[in-house]
């Protein structure tokens, strides 16, 4: 059996993109996961994909019986955050957290769980703004 992951788009608009993953472990873990594709085509805006644009504003969490490893996808990933029990980051202030300028850097966001148990479950909301560039 393998762990059972879900990704939940709440919304996706214009310029916000919110993102529910959820995650039950059976003991084996996630290895960088992508949860958020920021190449897709499902979240472009007037034809392109927001890419090394998209920031994150705020995370909602609820880790329990493990560790979560968010990371921005790039030739060497790049830590985003490392989360655990429960709580919320908010980075609105001043006005997200952008993605890495590192080599081969997507925007896209991985998730590596760490310490899983046969239980373990995490829940992450991602509130986003694309930040695609106007033309």
């Amino acid at each position: 059996m393998a762990d059972v992951t879900t990704v939940q788009v709440i919304a996706n608009g214009p310029r916000n993109l919110v993102v529910r993953v959820t995650d039950v472990s059976d003991g084996t873990g996630l290895a960088a996961m992508k949860i958020v594709d920021a190449q897709s085509v499902a979240f472009a805006v007037g034809g392109q994909v927001p890419g090394v644009h998209l920031k994150v504003r705020r995370m909602t969490y609820d880790v329990h019986g493990m560790v979560a490893r968010l990371q921005w996808e790039a030739t060497e990933p790049v830590d985003l955050a490392t989360l655990s029990g429960f709580g919320h980051l908010d980075f609105r202030r001043f006005q997200g957290i952008p993605g890495p300028g590192a080599a081969g850097a997507t925007g896209s966001i991985l998730l590596t769980t760490m310490g899983a148990g046969a239980g373990s479950a995490v829940t992450i909301v991602l509130e986003m703004i694309k930040g695609v560039p106007r033309a």
